[in-house]
């Protein structure tokens, strides 16, 4: 595993994880009902390959719904209570990649040698759906056993935090879901891949450019077609 210490949400953090398949999404690679490579994964590697040619790449990542800005108001509290009730201490990291740089996480925090945590302060009604349910929630078991892909580690604290309502606390092990989870990320990576070297021989990219966009300055790719 490869850390790259730097804060989340910045632009240092955007251009980390351009272009990289992420934990989160890897719900759209595997799926998470039947547990298969997903048919429409190939949107998903199109989306990455967009990443890499959009000269405006995280330039425009601003916007922030009222349960986002919620979610992270209510993550270091989450992450507070963790440290307390459990006897332990989060180190919060950036961005992680496996050591081929091929996939990444942005996780929630590291827990000793072996684990971390996967934190999410829902709505009140989320919540109670979630502790009715038990388990973790199947939106979100990809990016907890993708934490283990891609890291390595043994384990992943998935937490649900409300502080009107109790916790939800789950612990996620390697098992075979992680099995057949690092098998689609694979074949995904093949895909990924494949197609990233169409697109390179059509194209050319030419030596970066200023250019003006609303009174900021940026540096622009241009790309240059054959056809």
């Amino acid at each position: 595993m490869k850390v790259i210490n730097c804060k989340q949400q910045t632009a240092e953090w955007w251009q980390a994880r351009r272009g990289v398949p992420t934990a989160s999404e890897f719900k759209r690679i595997c799926t998470p009902k039947k547990w298969q490579y997903a048919d429409g994964a190939v949107t998903y590697a199109q989306e990455l390959i967009a990443e890499l040619y959009d000269p405006f790449y995280g330039c425009h990542e601003d916007y922030v719904s009222a349960a986002m800005a919620h979610g992270s108001a209510i993550e270091p509290e989450a992450r507070r209570f963790y440290e307390f009730n459990q006897g332990v201490q989060v180190e919060q990291v950036g961005f992680c990649t496996t050591d081929d740089g091929l996939l990444g996480c942005s996780p929630d925090g590291l827990v000793g040698d072996d684990g971390g945590i996967e934190c999410k302060a829902p709505k009140i009604h989320t919540h109670i759906r979630w502790l009715l349910d038990g388990g973790v929630p199947p939106e979100h078991l990809a990016q907890c056993h993708g934490f283990l892909v891609v890291t390595g580690r043994q384990w992943v604290d998935f937490l649900s935090y409300c502080p009107q309502l109790p916790e939800l606390l789950v612990r996620v092990e390697r098992d075979e879901k992680t099995q057949q989870l690092a098998g689609c990320l694979n074949e995904f990576c093949g895909c990924y891949a494949a197609l990233k070297s169409r697109i390179e021989s059509k194209h050319r990219v030419t030596p970066n450019r200023t250019v003006s966009v609303a009174g900021e300055t940026y540096e622009k790719s241009f790309v240059e077609s054959y056809f």
